[in-house]
């Protein structure tokens, strides 16, 4: 075997994966989103997943943009900003579930 040869199978499956994740996310986002708008009152309670799920989705793109950087620090930064932003979703979705439920 090459060296990194397997490597690179690695990045392809990663990448699918990571495709794989924003379809399924984007596609929950979206269906949630639409039920939520159609009866805005009933259907408050899913805006906190609404949010969760954007978290999740940020997380997962930032882990995989910091295992990509190497030794970049830009690319590094950038992977952890989308992280932080991750948790501000999360303190959104606390926020909103709490406000909800009172």
């Amino acid at each position: 075997m090459i060296y990194g040869q397997g490597r690179k199978r690695g990045s392809r499956n990663t990448a699918l994966m990571m495709d794989v994740v924003h379809i399924v996310i984007g596609v929950l986002v979206v269906i949630l989103a639409v039920i939520t708008f159609l009866n805005p009152e009933g259907n408050q309670i899913l805006l906190p997943a609404i949010f969760v799920l954007a978290a999740i989705l940020n997380v997962c793109n930032g882990v995989y943009k910091y295992k990509l950087s190497g030794r970049d620090r830009v690319r590094k930064a950038a992977a952890i900003g989308q992280m932080v932003l991750a948790a501000l979703l999360i303190l959104i979705a606390v926020i909103s579930g709490i406000s909800i439920w009172r």
